[in-house]
């Protein structure tokens, strides 16, 4: 209907834009990590369907801008990606630095860990929004600080933070732990997800759940 009021499409993974109209769609690149080939795929998409933009997110995707509500269904066809997950009560993007794999500061494998996370928890549904951040250092380029799940690497491991956001009302994440491999950041990662999935209120972002319950009985739980 012409008149019928637009709004996103959780269900194709299009978030209305500012004109009211158009829609954009970002595909799953994760880590931010993508290939020539997928580059172009991209532009290709973007320009067969006259996109106004191409937007590299804060979340390290990239958002196709101004798509026809008609449309959608082919772009995601033609593109043959996934959708990242960039709306909805679930796990958002898992954001990282590139790590030991290429930066000469990387002192851990933050990439590695950063795709395992992805392919266990991206896009699963939770009672708020969660995001993720690696880096592979102590210089927090994968804005662990301010995630509600971080990690930083270190030589011998990991140090796992918790609650942090980076939204209204910013906050710093309180440190739950240290880890010393991948396999240790996935089983606290479990643990973390399983304890605030059952345990949280609807909307109730991390860092909120465990002011709630006290940052020390959170740790008992979940470690």
């Amino acid at each position: 209907m012409a008149n019928e009021k637009k709004t996103d499409l959780p269900e194709k993974g299009a978030i209305l834009q500012r004109d009211r109209e158009t829609y954009a769609i970002a595909p799953a690149i994760p880590a931010g990590v993508v290939s020539p080939n997928v580059l172009r795929k991209i532009a290709d998409v973007a320009e067969k369907y006259g996109a106004a933009a191409i937007k590299i997110t804060g979340a390290q995707r990239m958002a196709i801008v101004g798509l026809k509500e008609e449309d959608i269904d082919s772009v995601w066809n033609d593109l043959g990606m996934d959708m990242g997950a960039a709306i909805g009560l679930c796990v958002r993007s898992v954001k990282t630095c590139p790590g030991t794999t290429f930066c000469k500061r990387g002192v851990s494998d933050s990439l590695g860990l950063s795709m395992a996370l992805n392919d266990a928890y991206h896009g699963m549904s939770l009672p708020a929004k969660f995001k993720i951040g690696v880096s592979g250092c102590a210089n927090c380029c994968g804005e662990s600080w301010v995630k509600d799940l971080g990690f930083f690497g270190f030589r011998d491991g990991f140090k796992v933070v918790v609650g942090g956001n980076a939204g209204r009302k910013p906050r710093i994440a309180k440190e739950l732990a240290y880890i010393e491999s991948i396999e240790d950041a996935i089983k606290v990662t479990q643990s973390v997800i399983d304890y605030y999935k059952t345990n949280a209120k609807p909307k109730e972002r991390i860092g909120e759940f465990t002011d709630r319950i006290g940052f020390e009985e959170f740790t008992k739980k979940v470690l």
